[in-house]
């Protein structure tokens, strides 16, 4: 394996990290908008928006080296747990697109359930991990399916 593709596996690990671990953060947050004063949810929004935009670009970089992989190395793009990834990836693309930024701005509506919201943020975290998870457990058991 020559240093390249080495160098293509690390950078996708260490965005896989990045795509996947700052949602756990996310679930203490929420659990704390339930809670903080109306002059602190500010705060707490932005630091949720950060860990959304920062998982959303680690994410390119998950795409962009997952498809440097594939083409320099052993697998193909009908490698059965390949399809699978790709599938759940966009699912969670579409999920993605209205899980967060739709809820996000009811916080700014002068009338919202805080409580409910926040119930719909954890929902919402919850899916994507466990999307994410799904594809994880595809790129690294690599199941013949077919």
């Amino acid at each position: 394996m020559d240093l390249l593709y080495r160098s293509l596996i690390f950078i996708h690990v260490l965005s896989v990290i990045v795509s996947i671990g700052p949602f756990f953060i996310l679930l203490p947050i929420v659990k704390k908008l339930k809670m903080v004063k109306e002059e602190e949810v500010g705060a707490h929004l932005e630091t949720f928006r950060f860990v959304v935009r920062l998982t959303k670009h680690a994410g390119h970089v998950l795409v962009g080296s997952g498809v440097l992989l594939v083409i320099y190395g052993p697998w193909t793009w009908s490698t059965p747990w390949i399809v699978m990834t790709l599938l759940i990836m966009f699912a969670s693309l579409f999920f993605l697109a209205r899980a967060f930024s739709p809820k996000l701005r009811k916080y700014q509506e002068e009338v919202h359930n805080r409580l409910e919201l926040a119930e719909k943020l954890k929902r919402s975290i919850w899916i994507y991990i466990i999307l994410l998870i799904a594809m994880l457990w595809f790129m690294v058991v690599k199941p013949s399916l077919w």
